[in-house]
């Protein structure tokens, strides 16, 4: 009988280099770090520990220990059927926009509590604001509609003494708003981050977990989604394209309120009419950041109302 081969990948290589997680999960000193992992924890096929990422509880187990691990997050939980968002990938985001505010920074790194972040959608897990402020120091505010998200995210930061006030959650009181509403009059933000809703439907994000249950080693699965998510979390009216379309419609009303904006496209093909509305709203620069985390490819889109001059004195009177 002919063996199965032993793949064993050393190094994530399309992650971003200052990623910490671009090697294999460690798990025997994530286990140390949260013992709670451990009964998820088995050797897959290739005799390599692992866990079954189709598996929910495991999946938030690996986000604690990652989180406790590396972050150095002493609490960190979320409700049930909320987003788990994978760290790796949530990781990269915040690295390749570090890059970002480098280049418009003299080419030094941006760090500390006066770079000012927005988090739209942060979620009931503050992935993004966790990591930004571990890593670099970043503030954050954390904008989000949904109201248990909210209380989750609030107390993750209240038990978190690294993360008091260091990161803030505003209500979106308007589902028809991204940034009216939660950008202040005379408030100035460095760099907004989003992980927009992908699907148009909740049937079309229903029909894509059941396909992706389908494949799963070509046998029939209870239908659960392993990372989560609740309906405005995967899906809106319009799904990605209509969202971040109007989220640069809206930021044209906010042109010099922030130094870039940006947001994640998961689907290449709605480039096209993205790239047209900021032609439309006079973006002076547009920036494409390609990602990927394993099969999965994905991009960064990143604009700037600002000019090269405003550019300029906003870098050397609020960075320096």
């Amino acid at each position: 009988m002919h063996k199965k081969k032993q793949i064993i990948a050393t190094t994530k290589t399309n992650l971003h280099p200052a990623n910490k997680h671009r090697g294999q999960y460690d798990f025997s000193s994530l286990i140390k770090t949260h013992p709670a992992l451990a009964p998820f924890v088995t050797n897959n096929q290739y005799g390599n520990l692992s866990i079954d990422f189709f598996d929910p509880a495991a999946v938030k187990n690996l986000n604690t220990a990652l989180l406790k691990h590396y972050y150095k997050i002493d609490y960190w939980d979320i409700p049930d059927n909320y987003l788990c968002p994978p760290i790796p990938g949530r990781a990269d985001y915040i690295h390749y926009m570090a890059d970002l505010l480098m280049e418009s920074n003299f080419n030094k790194t941006a760090r500390g509590t006066k770079i000012k972040c927005l988090d739209i959608g942060v979620g009931a897990n503050c992935i993004y604001p966790i990591i930004g402020n571990q890593e670099y120091g970043w503030s954050f505010i954390g904008s989000e509609i949904d109201e248990t998200a909210i209380s989750s995210a609030e107390k993750i930061i209240i038990n978190n003494k690294s993360l008091k006030g260091k990161i803030e959650i505003r209500q979106q009181q308007d589902k028809n708003n991204i940034l009216t509403g939660i950008v202040q009059r005379g408030e100035y933000i460095d760099l907004t981050i989003c992980n927009p809703p992908f699907y148009t439907s909740a049937k079309e994000a229903d029909k894509a977990t059941n396909r992706k249950l389908k494949n799963l080693k070509g046998k029939s699965a209870k239908k659960v989604l392993n990372f989560g998510g609740q309906n405005n979390e995967l899906w809106c009216k319009g799904g990605e394209q209509l969202f971040v379309t109007n989220m640069v419609r809206e930021s044209q009303q906010f042109s010099k309120s922030c130094f870039w904006y940006s947001s994640l496209i998961s689907k290449e093909s709605n480039l096209k009419t993205i790239y047209a509305e900021l032609k439309k709203a006079n973006a002076v620069k547009v920036r494409t950041i390609p990602m990927g985390q394993g099969n999965k490819k994905s991009r960064i889109v990143a604009w700037t109302f600002l000019p090269e001059k405003l550019q300029k004195v906003w870098a050397e009177t609020k960075w320096e």
